[in-house]
């Protein structure tokens, strides 16, 4: 490629990508200005090229997701498109250093003045925005504004600001209105602060195509189980008299690790359900276990006490 593409060079002092300048992210591309829009361009931000011809349907359908992944990404990369018709001459050129250019869409990413990854096809957008991450990891450039604004929503949640992660969440909505882990975040961000009405609204508002996705499905679980949580610790007195009575009444039980839940004591709601499966596994057509596999749906995979509580299941259920 180097006739073509030239050899990479050193625009950076220590190789990560440069501060971004004015020019748009957005371009069309022809052969006359490959080498300033893309090559050149690249020595200091990747460029992602679009390879597409108007009578190709997938292109028609990439083109609207690519273009939003890069207006999101924030001068983070650009992107030149190519219609290969109208510039077949540059379409030859780069098929003769390798690119497949006889199936397009294709979506070359270059930075240095080299190709540093590809793919074809009409990808979803949660596929493009993988790519361009991969890119940005690999160039320096760190990662997409709506990654880190998830991260930094997370963190504000796990050490009790979700008044912050709520901000976070709705910021990163109103750009990604199908962001699933951002909808999941304010709806468990809405419960922290104790506004259930905020939360059952937030629900309501997830758009159709991600009602299901584990995300919302988690949160929705939370809201659920925060409901139900309510009701039983307002029992609570009653539920204690239940089991002084009676050890082995499972229902009470039950309710004592659905209050247990509401109030964070994850593992003891836990170890509540665990005794009921342990002496009786198919009590009310298995209701202990189920109702633990919605503990575990709503507290999420990365939670400790889900991991803990998930081996100690398993060990009944499978000795």
């Amino acid at each position: 490629m180097e006739h073509l593409l030239g050899q990479p060079q050193s625009d950076t002092q220590n190789g990560t990508i440069a501060p971004q300048s004015t020019a748009p992210v957005i371009t069309d591309g022809s052969q006359a200005t490959f080498m300033q829009d893309v090559i050149e361009a690249s020595r200091s931000v990747p460029v992602l090229v679009d390879f597409w011809a108007d009578w190709c349907g997938p292109c028609k359908q990439l083109a609207p997701v690519l273009e939003k992944v890069v207006t999101a990404a924030r001068g983070k990369v650009r992107l030149v498109k190519i219609d290969i018709e109208a510039n077949r001459a540059l379409a030859g050129q780069l098929a003769q250093v390798g690119l497949p250019l006889q199936s397009i869409p294709l979506v070359a990413a270059f930075w240095k003045g080299q190709i540093l990854d590809l793919f074809q096809g009409a990808l979803p957008e949660s596929e493009i925005k993988k790519f361009v991450e991969n890119i940005l990891k690999s160039s320096g450039g760190g990662i997409l504004p709506a990654t880190e604004q998830l991260r930094e929503a997370d963190v504000a949640l796990e050490t009790e600001m979700p008044a912050r992660a709520a901000e976070l969440y709705s910021s990163v909505i109103g750009e990604e209105p199908e962001n699933p882990r951002a909808w999941g975040g304010l709806i468990r961000a809405m419960l922290a602060l104790d506004d259930e009405d905020a939360a059952v609204a937030a629900l309501a508002d997830v758009p159709a195509k991600i009602t299901d996705s584990p995300e919302v499905a988690g949160a929705r679980a939370a809201l659920d189980l925060k409901k139900e949580g309510r009701k039983a610790a307002e029992e609570m007195e009653s539920i204690h008299a239940r089991l002084a009575a009676n050890p082995e009444d499972f229902e009470a039980r039950c309710e004592l690790a659905t209050a247990l839940n509401a109030a964070g004591k994850r593992e003891e709601a836990a170890n509540e359900l665990l005794h009921i499966i342990k002496a009786d596994r198919n009590w009310k057509e298995g209701a202990a276990k189920q109702q633990l596999l919605r503990f575990f749906e709503a507290w999420g995979n990365e939670e400790p006490a889900t991991a803990v509580s998930r081996r100690r299941l398993s060990s009944m259920l499978f000795s």
